[in-house]
């Protein structure tokens, strides 16, 4: 007697912005077709839909990766956050109001996947990690300037059809400049609190 073929479809619990949501998927759903289609989550935007323009970029365990060649089922237990999560409330991040105060979109498409790697940038840039333009990749020589030309290689799986490259890099320069002077001053607030408790 033969045995029924596996269920092509599974139940997946995903972390969305710190939010649980359960759904059945068919193992071929993309995250980003299941943020957009089943979860109305349609900041994250279809672009290319194989993995060039970046238009698509969500953070999984605060790393970037374009959503749609993950797999939803491979996500599950993976903290996830989309454009709808990088502000804290009403609370902008700082690369969200650098994007509106320097003009860094124009359609606004690619913009969401823009913030998101930006985001990720920003901590990579922090936590000492070089990219192909960085002259010294030693990890003691901790992390390079970030210079334009680092910018533009870390922000590069990004595409913006309008062009608004220049703004884009303005705009995470100013928000790279506002986590470092917060790390600095976390920093200053921790030795003060060592200093207070010795």
């Amino acid at each position: 007697m033969a045995t029924a073929p596996p269920s092509t479809y599974s139940a997946v619990t995903l972390n969305i912005n710190g939010e649980k949501h359960t759904l059945t998927v068919d193992h071929r759903t993309t995250l980003l077709d299941a943020l957009r289609e089943r979860l109305d989550m349609t900041g994250t935007k279809k672009g290319c839909d194989q993995g060039q323009c970046g238009a698509c970029t969500v953070l999984l365990d605060k790393r970037r990766t374009v959503s749609c060649l993950q797999l939803a089922v491979a996500a599950e237990g993976r903290e996830i956050t989309t454009i709808e999560g990088v502000a804290e409330g009403d609370q902008l991040h700082a690369v969200q109001q650098a994007f509106l105060d320097l003009d860094g979109y124009q359609c606004g498409y690619c913009t969401p996947g823009q913030i998101c790697s930006a985001v990720a940038v920003i901590e990579e840039h922090a936590a000492g990690w070089p990219s192909a333009v960085t002259d010294d990749v030693r990890p003691e020589a901790g992390p390079p300037p970030l210079t334009p030309d680092e910018i533009r290689e870390r922000m590069s799986g990004n595409l913006c059809r309008c062009g608004a490259y220049v703004s884009i890099v303005q705009a995470v320069a100013r928000a790279a400049e506002a986590d470092a002077a917060a790390r600095a001053e976390q920093a200053e607030q921790g030795t003060e609190h060592e200093g207070a408790a010795a």
